[in-house]
């Protein structure tokens, strides 16, 4: 069973969507995609979430280690400097 999900920008119930899979994030409003809770949320239930956020968080440290730990393929969404440092690769 797989809904399309209208875009939302409903922000608890994109919480509670990304909760149960952060893949959900993909169908939240531009605002959400923003929002760090929600992407941290999003990253920790699927690595993937990450292609799905908005570019600053995908440079931010946290959110891509997050993401990373969750699916070790999320690093490739993950912004330029962040995929070339060598320190955070190995983190």
């Amino acid at each position: 069973h797989h809904a399309a999900y209208p875009l939302t920008e409903d922000r608890e119930l994109v919480l509670e969507a990304v909760r149960q899979n952060g893949k959900a994030l993909s169908s939240a409003a531009d605002p959400l995609k923003a929002d760090r809770e929600v992407v941290l949320e999003a990253v920790r239930q699927d690595g993937h979430a990450l292609s799905y956020a908005a570019d600053p968080l995908k440079a931010d440290r946290e959110v891509v280690l997050d993401a990373v730990r969750q699916n070790v393929e999320a690093l490739q969404f993950a912004a330029d400097p962040l995929r070339a440092d060598r320190e955070f690769v190995l983190e």
